[in-house]
């Protein structure tokens, strides 16, 4: 028997909003139509940190759609390592080409994309229509993947390293030219795998020119090289940041520093490390640099013990320079920890918005050069007073509310905090915190003062004037 008509109507209604809501929910697929006419990957050894640089040459064929973003893809390590993502589009000729800045977001991890790939969403700024071609440049940084081999040196050792990867790109489209450049700091490589054709010269080794690779092709490579640079690995950082109203802006950054790289096995000689510093402990260190706003004063850095006098401050208009030795040498698995505080001027840091809320601007990230944070966390301590903070943040990061108490609060100050793990020099970017704020606050702590003082005086007048005698005077 048919079903009646109301019924055909609800079971076409129910299909239709099924079909809408994994449409929805579902994550872009690669487009029909697009093909990576080429491609070079060059890959950067030369530091700690792995920087990847890639050039695509896009095409969206004649039979196909409209494209509105190209996928990237990333394999399962990669992207548990991958600390950040960034992709610009050429527009222009020539000399009047521009690279405009695109938008990059992971996709929703249940893609059926073989091997467990990572796909990422770039999203065009324009679409590009059938048979047109444009140029896409992504950059990408891999932390913590220079693993240590072996994993124990001597004082007088080098470092040596392995790094895995894949002569040819992974990608989600069919790709018909493509090349990968790996570049090391020296010309001491001990192994690398040849796929050919593949050929080395000096520091640089060549894979390619591949043609015609299918969606998803991978072919392993692993790079056995020397790298002495120091892997100066933050484990943990907390920035506090006080804004006063009353001209300063206050800054204490506690670190927790290690070596991440080859650990330290057998005995230190001091007079070894002194005697011959180009030869021992060519991969530990013994200073930082950190880069602090400008005009900052009161600088102090200390630890546990007290402050530390080896360090040398340079200022000028446009940066500081804060450069300094911990008590120690740092060798590989070695750990220390220390705390770096400095003032800035208020003027320079605090605006007021159109909609006359007050907002701070400020710079993520650590200002220690050429290091890893893997935990980082960021207290913006309001004055007291203040509402409705608003932190604006360029990318992903975990943040709540809290209340903090110094000298004077009455109801404490409003704290913004800001948490990010595997963050690295590309995060050093401006943020703002907004926040309304009223400026009768500001004389709630000179209130305070004064009024402790009048109370002080009043106490001490009444005292003045006090009998506290037991028995009464005699009358002459």
């Amino acid at each position: 028997m048919a079903p009646s008509l109301p019924t055909s109507i609800l079971l076409l209604l129910a299909v239709a909003f099924t079909v809408a809501a994994a449409t929805s929910t579902s994550p872009p697929a690669p487009e029909d139509g697009i093909r990576v006419v080429s491609a070079e990957k060059r890959i950067d050894l030369t530091g700690p940190i792995v920087k990847v640089y890639l050039t695509l040459k896009v095409h969206n064929q004649a039979t196909g759609s409209d494209a509105s973003h190209v996928l990237i893809a990333f394999t399962p390590v990669e992207a548990q390592h991958l600390a950040i993502v960034k992709a610009t589009r050429a527009e222009g000729k020539r000399k009047k080409k521009v690279y405009m800045p695109l938008p990059v977001e992971p996709i929703d991890l249940a893609a059926n994309a073989p091997d467990g790939a990572r796909l990422y969403s770039v999203s065009l700024s324009a679409p590009l229509r059938p048979s047109e071609t444009t140029t896409m440049e992504v950059f990408y940084v891999l932390t913590h993947t220079l693993e240590p081999f072996p994993a124990e040196i001597t004082q007088s050792e080098s470092q040596l390293v392995y790094y895995r990867d894949s002569a040819v790109l992974l990608s989600p489209y069919h790709v018909l030219e493509q090349v990968t450049y790996v570049k090391m700091p020296s010309n001491r490589v001990e192994s690398f795998t040849r796929v050919d054709p593949t050929a080395r010269s000096g520091p640089e080794v060549k894979y390619g020119t591949y043609k015609d690779q299918l969606p998803y092709a991978y072919s392993p490579i692993l790079v056995h090289h020397e790298n002495n640079h120091p892997f100066a690995v933050v484990a943990e950082l907390v920035r506090k940041v006080e804004i006063s109203h009353w001209g300063n802006v206050q800054v204490t950054e506690q670190y927790k520093l290690k070596h991440g790289g080859a650990r330290h096995k057998g005995v230190f000689s001091r007079l070894e490390y002194q005697s011959r510093q180009s030869i021992s402990g060519a991969s530990s260190f013994k200073n930082l640099l950190a880069r602090l706003p400008p005009r900052v004063h009161s600088v102090y850095y200390r630890d546990e013990i007290g402050n530390i006098s080896s360090s040398n401050l340079r200022t000028d208009s446009h940066k500081s320079e804060l450069e300094f030795e911990p008590r120690y040498p740092l060798f590989g698995g070695w750990h220390c920890t220390f705390t770096i505080g400095y003032g800035m001027p208020l003027q320079d840091f605090l605006f007021e918005s159109e909609d006359g809320r007050r907002f701070a601007n400020l710079t993520f990230g650590c200002p220690l050069l050429n290091t890893v944070v893997d935990d980082l966390t960021i207290k913006i301590v309001l004055p007291e007073g203040s509402k409705s903070p608003q932190a604006v943040v360029p990318f992903l990061t975990e943040q709540h509310l809290e209340t903090s108490y110094s000298y004077l609060d009455v109801v404490g100050r409003t704290t913004v905090v800001l948490k990010k793990k595997n963050v690295v020099g590309e995060h050093n970017v401006p943020f703002q915190v907004y926040y309304e704020f009223n400026p009768v606050f500001m004389l709630a702590e000179p209130l305070m003062l004064i009024s402790a003082a009048l109370l002080f005086f009043v106490a001490c007048i009444a005292y003045l004037h006090m009998d506290l005698s037991i028995g009464k005077s005699q009358a002459s």
